[in-house]
Protein backbone atom coordinates (compact mmCIF):
# COMPACT_ATOMS: atom_id res chain seq x y z
CA UNK A 1 0.00 0.00 0.00
CA UNK A 2 1.20 3.59 -0.60
CA UNK A 3 1.66 6.39 1.96
CA UNK A 4 0.70 6.63 4.84
CA UNK A 5 1.52 2.94 5.33
CA UNK A 6 4.66 3.02 3.17
CA UNK A 7 7.15 5.34 1.52
CA UNK A 8 8.04 5.14 -2.16
CA UNK A 9 11.78 4.60 -1.92
CA UNK A 10 14.95 4.06 -3.90
CA UNK A 11 16.49 1.10 -2.09
CA UNK A 12 19.61 -1.03 -2.08
CA UNK A 13 18.66 -4.71 -2.21
CA UNK A 14 22.07 -6.41 -2.50
CA UNK A 15 25.29 -5.39 -0.74
CA UNK A 16 27.36 -6.87 -3.58
CA UNK A 17 25.62 -4.41 -5.91
CA UNK A 18 25.54 -1.60 -3.39
CA UNK A 19 25.23 1.23 -5.93
CA UNK A 20 22.28 -0.31 -7.77
CA UNK A 21 18.97 1.12 -6.58
CA UNK A 22 15.49 -0.33 -6.97
CA UNK A 23 12.36 1.75 -6.56
CA UNK A 24 9.83 0.08 -4.28
CA UNK A 25 7.44 0.68 -1.38
CA UNK A 26 8.90 0.05 2.08
CA UNK A 27 6.96 0.16 5.40
CA UNK A 28 6.79 3.16 7.69
CA UNK A 29 6.45 2.74 11.43
CA UNK A 30 3.02 3.16 12.99
CA UNK A 31 2.08 6.85 13.25
CA UNK A 32 2.03 8.02 16.87
CA UNK A 33 1.17 11.16 18.85
CA UNK A 34 4.61 12.80 18.63
CA UNK A 35 5.26 11.90 15.00
CA UNK A 36 5.70 14.24 12.05
CA UNK A 37 5.34 13.18 8.41
CA UNK A 38 7.35 15.01 5.77
CA UNK A 39 6.92 14.94 1.99
CA UNK A 40 10.57 15.09 0.98
CA UNK A 41 11.90 17.77 -1.40
CA UNK A 42 15.65 17.22 -1.05
CA UNK A 43 18.11 14.81 0.55
CA UNK A 44 21.84 15.24 0.92
CA UNK A 45 24.15 12.38 0.01
CA UNK A 46 26.42 11.64 2.96
CA UNK A 47 29.59 9.57 3.05
CA UNK A 48 27.86 7.61 5.82
CA UNK A 49 25.33 6.42 3.23
CA UNK A 50 28.17 5.04 1.14
CA UNK A 51 30.08 3.50 4.07
CA UNK A 52 26.85 1.76 5.11
CA UNK A 53 25.71 0.27 1.81
CA UNK A 54 29.21 -0.59 0.56
CA UNK A 55 30.05 -2.51 3.75
CA UNK A 56 32.94 -0.18 4.56
CA UNK A 57 31.97 0.00 8.22
CA UNK A 58 31.37 -3.73 8.35
CA UNK A 59 27.86 -3.81 9.76
CA UNK A 60 25.16 -6.12 8.57
CA UNK A 61 22.40 -4.01 7.12
CA UNK A 62 18.72 -4.84 6.76
CA UNK A 63 17.61 -5.15 3.14
CA UNK A 64 15.94 -3.59 1.32
CA UNK A 65 17.34 -0.34 2.70
CA UNK A 66 16.71 3.27 1.75
CA UNK A 67 19.54 5.49 2.96
CA UNK A 68 19.71 9.27 3.29
CA UNK A 69 19.71 11.30 6.50
CA UNK A 70 19.95 14.91 5.36
CA UNK A 71 16.26 15.35 4.62
CA UNK A 72 14.18 18.49 4.01
CA UNK A 73 10.57 18.73 2.89
CA UNK A 74 7.08 19.90 3.74
CA UNK A 75 5.24 18.81 6.87
CA UNK A 76 2.01 17.09 5.76
CA UNK A 77 0.84 15.47 9.02
CA UNK A 78 1.49 15.98 12.73
CA UNK A 79 0.57 13.91 15.76
CA UNK A 80 -1.83 15.12 18.42
CA UNK A 81 0.99 15.99 20.87
CA UNK A 82 3.29 17.80 18.42
CA UNK A 83 3.83 21.40 19.57
CA UNK A 84 6.51 23.09 17.49
CA UNK A 85 5.58 22.12 13.92
CA UNK A 86 2.44 22.42 11.85
CA UNK A 87 1.25 21.23 8.46
CA UNK A 88 2.86 23.33 5.74
CA UNK A 89 6.11 24.05 7.60
CA UNK A 90 9.42 23.35 5.90
CA UNK A 91 11.26 20.92 8.15
CA UNK A 92 14.28 18.66 8.19
CA UNK A 93 15.53 15.43 9.73
CA UNK A 94 19.18 14.55 10.32
CA UNK A 95 21.03 11.35 11.15
CA UNK A 96 19.03 10.52 14.29
CA UNK A 97 15.32 9.87 14.31
CA UNK A 98 14.66 8.54 17.81
CA UNK A 99 15.85 8.03 21.40
CA UNK A 100 14.20 7.03 24.65
CA UNK A 101 14.26 10.70 25.83
CA UNK A 102 14.14 9.45 29.43
CA UNK A 103 17.72 8.38 30.22
CA UNK A 104 20.28 10.60 31.94
CA UNK A 105 21.97 11.41 28.64
CA UNK A 106 18.73 12.53 27.02
CA UNK A 107 17.78 14.63 30.04
CA UNK A 108 21.17 16.36 29.78
CA UNK A 109 20.73 17.26 26.08
CA UNK A 110 23.02 14.42 25.10
CA UNK A 111 20.39 12.44 23.20
CA UNK A 112 22.89 11.79 20.41
CA UNK A 113 24.61 9.48 22.93
CA UNK A 114 21.42 7.78 24.10
CA UNK A 115 21.99 4.02 24.44
CA UNK A 116 18.59 3.50 22.83
CA UNK A 117 18.98 5.94 19.96
CA UNK A 118 17.45 5.13 16.58
CA UNK A 119 19.33 6.01 13.40
CA UNK A 120 17.38 7.60 10.58
CA UNK A 121 17.83 4.53 8.43
CA UNK A 122 18.68 0.89 9.01
CA UNK A 123 17.62 0.79 12.68
CA UNK A 124 14.78 -1.15 14.25
CA UNK A 125 11.92 0.52 16.06
CA UNK A 126 10.46 -1.26 19.09
CA UNK A 127 7.69 -2.64 16.86
CA UNK A 128 10.28 -4.23 14.56
CA UNK A 129 9.85 -1.79 11.68
CA UNK A 130 13.14 -0.77 10.06
CA UNK A 131 13.75 2.97 9.74
CA UNK A 132 14.06 4.12 6.14
CA UNK A 133 15.83 7.24 4.93
CA UNK A 134 15.45 10.15 2.59
CA UNK A 135 16.00 8.77 -0.91
CA UNK A 136 12.22 8.42 -0.87
CA UNK A 137 8.88 10.15 -1.05
CA UNK A 138 8.15 10.49 2.70
CA UNK A 139 9.78 10.23 6.08
CA UNK A 140 8.18 9.81 9.51
CA UNK A 141 10.04 11.18 12.52
CA UNK A 142 9.56 12.06 16.17
CA UNK A 143 9.09 15.81 16.58
CA UNK A 144 12.19 16.05 18.80
CA UNK A 145 14.32 15.04 15.82
CA UNK A 146 12.48 17.21 13.30
CA UNK A 147 13.63 20.79 12.79
CA UNK A 148 11.97 23.82 11.26
CA UNK A 149 14.24 25.24 8.56
CA UNK A 150 14.77 29.02 8.77
CA UNK A 151 13.33 31.00 5.87
CA UNK A 152 16.71 32.34 4.80
CA UNK A 153 18.14 28.93 3.89
CA UNK A 154 17.84 27.35 0.46
CA UNK A 155 16.51 23.78 0.68
CA UNK A 156 19.22 22.11 -1.43
CA UNK A 157 21.99 23.97 0.40
CA UNK A 158 20.55 23.43 3.87
CA UNK A 159 20.00 19.67 3.53
CA UNK A 160 23.67 18.68 4.03
CA UNK A 161 23.81 20.81 7.18
CA UNK A 162 21.52 18.32 8.91
CA UNK A 163 24.27 15.71 9.20
CA UNK A 164 27.61 16.98 7.88
CA UNK A 165 26.94 20.46 9.20
CA UNK A 166 25.91 19.34 12.67
CA UNK A 167 28.70 16.75 12.87
CA UNK A 168 31.28 19.52 12.54
CA UNK A 169 29.43 22.32 14.36
CA UNK A 170 28.89 20.34 17.56
CA UNK A 171 32.54 19.56 18.39
CA UNK A 172 33.69 23.02 17.38
CA UNK A 173 31.17 24.55 19.76
CA UNK A 174 31.90 22.11 22.57
CA UNK A 175 35.67 22.58 22.21
CA UNK A 176 35.37 26.35 22.45
CA UNK A 177 35.94 27.56 18.88
CA UNK A 178 35.64 31.33 18.89
CA UNK A 179 37.62 34.57 19.10
CA UNK A 180 41.17 34.05 20.31
CA UNK A 181 41.26 30.36 19.34
CA UNK A 182 43.29 28.82 16.53
CA UNK A 183 41.49 25.93 14.85
CA UNK A 184 42.94 23.61 12.20
CA UNK A 185 40.65 21.62 9.91
CA UNK A 186 42.09 18.45 8.38
CA UNK A 187 40.59 17.47 5.04
CA UNK A 188 38.69 19.89 2.82
CA UNK A 189 35.78 17.77 1.70
CA UNK A 190 32.11 17.39 2.54
CA UNK A 191 32.71 17.62 6.27
CA UNK A 192 35.77 19.83 6.18
CA UNK A 193 34.25 22.65 4.17
CA UNK A 194 31.47 22.93 6.76
CA UNK A 195 34.03 22.92 9.55
CA UNK A 196 35.82 25.88 7.95
CA UNK A 197 32.55 27.78 7.45
CA UNK A 198 31.48 27.26 11.09
CA UNK A 199 34.90 27.95 12.59
CA UNK A 200 35.18 31.23 10.71
CA UNK A 201 31.59 32.22 11.57
CA UNK A 202 32.27 31.52 15.25
CA UNK A 203 35.21 33.92 15.13
CA UNK A 204 38.15 31.50 15.36
CA UNK A 205 41.38 31.92 13.42
CA UNK A 206 41.01 29.02 11.02
CA UNK A 207 43.55 26.96 9.10
CA UNK A 208 43.21 24.06 6.68
CA UNK A 209 45.55 21.06 6.64
CA UNK A 210 45.41 19.00 3.45
CA UNK A 211 47.53 16.65 1.36
CA UNK A 212 46.01 18.21 -1.81
CA UNK A 213 47.72 21.49 -2.76
CA UNK A 214 45.01 22.08 -5.37
CA UNK A 215 42.50 22.89 -2.61
CA UNK A 216 44.32 26.01 -1.41
CA UNK A 217 42.12 28.47 -3.31
CA UNK A 218 38.93 26.82 -2.07
CA UNK A 219 40.16 26.95 1.53
CA UNK A 220 40.90 30.65 1.30
CA UNK A 221 37.54 31.37 -0.38
CA UNK A 222 35.82 29.61 2.53
CA UNK A 223 37.57 31.99 4.92
CA UNK A 224 40.66 30.11 6.12
CA UNK A 225 43.61 32.27 7.14
CA UNK A 226 46.18 29.85 5.74
CA UNK A 227 46.48 26.51 3.96
CA UNK A 228 49.05 23.94 5.09
CA UNK A 229 50.15 21.15 2.76
CA UNK A 230 50.83 17.93 4.67
CA UNK A 231 52.47 15.98 1.84
CA UNK A 232 55.95 17.17 2.80
CA UNK A 233 57.70 14.98 5.35
CA UNK A 234 58.58 17.91 7.62
CA UNK A 235 55.36 19.90 7.19
CA UNK A 236 54.71 20.07 10.95
CA UNK A 237 58.05 21.67 11.89
CA UNK A 238 56.84 25.23 11.31
CA UNK A 239 53.55 24.73 13.18
CA UNK A 240 54.52 23.25 16.54
CA UNK A 241 52.36 24.29 19.52
CA UNK A 242 50.14 26.37 17.21
CA UNK A 243 46.56 25.07 17.40
CA UNK A 244 44.04 24.83 20.21
CA UNK A 245 42.03 22.22 18.29
CA UNK A 246 42.57 20.07 15.24
CA UNK A 247 39.25 18.86 13.82
CA UNK A 248 39.97 15.86 11.63
CA UNK A 249 37.36 15.61 8.87
CA UNK A 250 39.35 13.20 6.70
CA UNK A 251 38.55 9.50 6.42
CA UNK A 252 42.14 8.46 5.65
CA UNK A 253 43.39 8.75 9.24
CA UNK A 254 44.75 5.20 9.01
CA UNK A 255 47.50 6.65 6.78
CA UNK A 256 48.43 9.56 9.08
CA UNK A 257 51.57 9.94 11.13
CA UNK A 258 49.54 11.09 14.10
CA UNK A 259 52.58 12.27 16.05
CA UNK A 260 53.14 15.00 13.48
CA UNK A 261 49.59 16.27 13.90
CA UNK A 262 49.78 16.08 17.70
CA UNK A 263 52.98 18.15 17.67
CA UNK A 264 51.12 21.14 16.22
CA UNK A 265 48.72 21.31 19.17
CA UNK A 266 49.12 23.70 22.06
CA UNK A 267 49.59 22.27 25.55
CA UNK A 268 46.44 20.30 26.38
CA UNK A 269 45.14 20.79 22.86
CA UNK A 270 42.70 18.34 21.25
CA UNK A 271 42.86 16.23 18.11
CA UNK A 272 39.21 15.48 17.47
CA UNK A 273 37.83 13.14 14.81
CA UNK A 274 34.57 13.33 12.91
CA UNK A 275 35.84 11.62 9.77
CA UNK A 276 35.82 7.86 10.33
CA UNK A 277 37.99 5.64 8.10
CA UNK A 278 37.02 2.13 7.03
CA UNK A 279 40.34 0.82 8.37
CA UNK A 280 41.75 0.84 11.94
CA UNK A 281 43.76 3.79 13.19
CA UNK A 282 47.55 3.45 13.08
CA UNK A 283 49.24 1.95 16.10
CA UNK A 284 50.60 4.65 18.37
CA UNK A 285 52.60 4.79 21.57
CA UNK A 286 51.11 6.49 24.61
CA UNK A 287 54.22 8.64 24.75
CA UNK A 288 53.04 10.48 21.61
CA UNK A 289 50.58 12.40 23.79
CA UNK A 290 53.17 13.46 26.37
CA UNK A 291 55.18 16.30 24.72
CA UNK A 292 52.22 18.68 24.94
CA UNK A 293 49.73 16.75 27.07
CA UNK A 294 47.33 16.59 24.14
CA UNK A 295 44.09 14.66 23.86
CA UNK A 296 42.45 12.60 21.13
CA UNK A 297 38.73 12.03 20.78
CA UNK A 298 35.73 11.70 18.49
CA UNK A 299 32.05 12.57 18.48
CA UNK A 300 28.72 11.55 17.03
CA UNK A 301 26.55 14.16 15.25
CA UNK A 302 25.16 16.69 17.78
CA UNK A 303 22.15 17.45 19.94
CA UNK A 304 18.90 19.31 19.31
CA UNK A 305 19.99 22.69 20.79
CA UNK A 306 23.14 22.60 18.65
CA UNK A 307 21.13 21.82 15.51
CA UNK A 308 18.79 24.76 16.12
CA UNK A 309 21.69 27.10 16.93
CA UNK A 310 23.61 25.98 13.82
CA UNK A 311 20.67 26.56 11.48
CA UNK A 312 20.05 30.00 13.00
CA UNK A 313 23.75 30.87 12.60
CA UNK A 314 23.67 29.77 8.95
CA UNK A 315 20.61 31.92 8.24
CA UNK A 316 21.89 34.96 10.17
CA UNK A 317 25.38 34.82 8.65
CA UNK A 318 24.16 33.85 5.15
CA UNK A 319 26.32 30.72 5.21
CA UNK A 320 25.96 28.64 2.06
CA UNK A 321 27.06 25.05 1.60
CA UNK A 322 28.97 24.27 -1.57
CA UNK A 323 26.50 21.90 -3.19
CA UNK A 324 25.90 20.22 -6.55
CA UNK A 325 22.40 18.89 -7.18
CA UNK A 326 21.41 15.63 -8.87
CA UNK A 327 17.84 14.70 -9.76
CA UNK A 328 16.60 11.70 -7.83
CA UNK A 329 16.06 8.47 -9.78
CA UNK A 330 17.60 5.02 -9.82
CA UNK A 331 20.35 6.39 -12.06
CA UNK A 332 20.70 9.58 -10.03
CA UNK A 333 21.14 7.71 -6.76
CA UNK A 334 23.71 5.45 -8.39
CA UNK A 335 25.67 8.39 -9.77
CA UNK A 336 25.61 10.17 -6.43
CA UNK A 337 26.87 7.33 -4.23
CA UNK A 338 29.51 6.26 -6.75
CA UNK A 339 30.86 9.78 -7.02
CA UNK A 340 31.09 10.09 -3.23
CA UNK A 341 32.78 6.67 -3.04
CA UNK A 342 35.38 7.64 -5.65
CA UNK A 343 35.77 11.21 -4.43
CA UNK A 344 34.91 12.14 -8.01
CA UNK A 345 35.39 15.92 -8.03
CA UNK A 346 32.67 16.53 -5.44
CA UNK A 347 32.92 20.16 -4.25
CA UNK A 348 31.80 19.61 -1.61
CA UNK A 349 28.37 18.00 -1.18
CA UNK A 350 25.73 16.41 -3.39
CA UNK A 351 22.00 16.90 -2.83
CA UNK A 352 19.27 14.86 -4.50
CA UNK A 353 16.43 17.08 -5.76
CA UNK A 354 13.48 16.90 -8.15
CA UNK A 355 11.32 14.81 -5.84
CA UNK A 356 8.03 16.26 -7.15
CA UNK A 357 8.97 15.19 -10.67
CA UNK A 358 9.32 11.58 -9.54
CA UNK A 359 6.80 11.24 -6.71
CA UNK A 360 4.31 13.95 -7.68
CA UNK A 361 2.88 16.60 -5.39
CA UNK A 362 2.28 14.99 -2.03
CA UNK A 363 -0.14 16.19 0.63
Amino acid sequence: MPYPETTDAFTVTDKKNWSTFKRQEVPLKKFEDYDVDIAIDACGVCASDVHTISGGWGEDIPLPLCVGHEVIGKVIKVGSKVKDLKVGDRAGVGAQIGADLTCDNCKADQENYCPNQIDTYGAKYPDGTVSQGGYSSHIRAHEYFTFKIPDGLDTALAAPMLCAGLTTYSPLKRLGAGPGKKIAIVGLGGLGHFAVLWSVALGAETYVLSHSPSKRDDALKLGAKDFIVTKDEKWAESWKFKFDVILNCADATDKFNLSDYFSTLKVNGTFHMVGFPDKPLPQIMAQAFAPNGCYMGASHIGNRPEMIEMLELAAKSNIKSWVETIKISEAGCKEAVERVYKGDNVRFRLTLVGFDEVFGKRA
